[in-house]
């Protein structure tokens, strides 16, 4: 039988040390992660439009390389440095969005969910909406992958049972943590990850706090 409990949410450092308390009791892998890494910090986007492009700019780069991208790209947008949106994001053209350094696929994602924006879709419902359904509706938008939906559940909404499965820097984190001779696949982390409910978004933010720390020798070497 489902629960109609709305889902738990985090939104402070006070919030994601409940869910690494928690974790600590029932997993002595995240126990480990957690002595060596410590508190993980808190990791909060818009929940709108905005927060959903950043992910988008984010899709398969290093966090270093996002991070640059996204703020040509919000400069660009926004010059002003008021919250992006829809509309103003659709004023640009393709030249300009990609002198900002969009490749040509994330400029027709991002026209994508601009123009569903703009057609009526509410992506304020979401912080409302169950996490199944998040995730239809944001895969239903061209170029947008259970991964983006997964982040956009993590860092937009706050979901403190989302999972970003497929994320390799969590695969190879859950690798080195739990001891295993290979990187996971998404199906398999999903299933180590059943251990971490109903906390497996905290889980998740341990993992990438880990997989930051410098390497060591009993660490797996990280794929290219």
């Amino acid at each position: 039988m489902k629960s109609n409990a709305p889902p738990r949410i985090i939104e402070t450092d006070a919030d994601m040390r409940v869910g690494v308390r928690a974790l600590r009791r029932k997993c002595p892998h995240l126990r480990r992660v957690h002595d060596r890494a410590g508190d993980p910090p808190l990791r909060r986007h818009p929940p709108g439009f905005e927060g959903l492009a950043r992910i988008i700019v984010g899709q398969q780069l290093s966090i270093a390389s996002a991070e640059a991208i996204w703020r040509r790209v919000k400069l660009a947008v926004s010059p002003t440095g008021a919250p992006m949106d829809a509309k103003a994001f659709l004023s640009l053209s393709d030249e300009e969005l990609r002198l900002a350094g969009l490749s040509r696929g994330k400029v027709r994602t991002l026209r994508a969910v601009s123009e569903a924006v703009e057609a009526g879709l509410d992506l304020g419902q979401l912080m409302r909406a169950p996490d199944a359904v998040v995730h239809e509706t944001l895969t239903a938008m061209p170029g947008i992958g259970p991964w983006s939906a997964d982040i956009f559940l993590l860092f937009c909404l706050g979901r403190a049972d989302a999972f970003a499965a497929g994320d390799l820097a969590l695969q190879t984190a859950a690798a080195t943590a739990l001891r295993l001779s290979q990187r996971p696949s998404r199906e398999e982390l999903l299933a180590i990850a059943e251990r971490w409910r109903p906390w497996r978004g905290v889980a998740a933010h341990m993992l990438w706090a880990y997989y930051k720390l410098p390497a060591t020798p009993t660490r797996l070497p990280k794929k290219a």
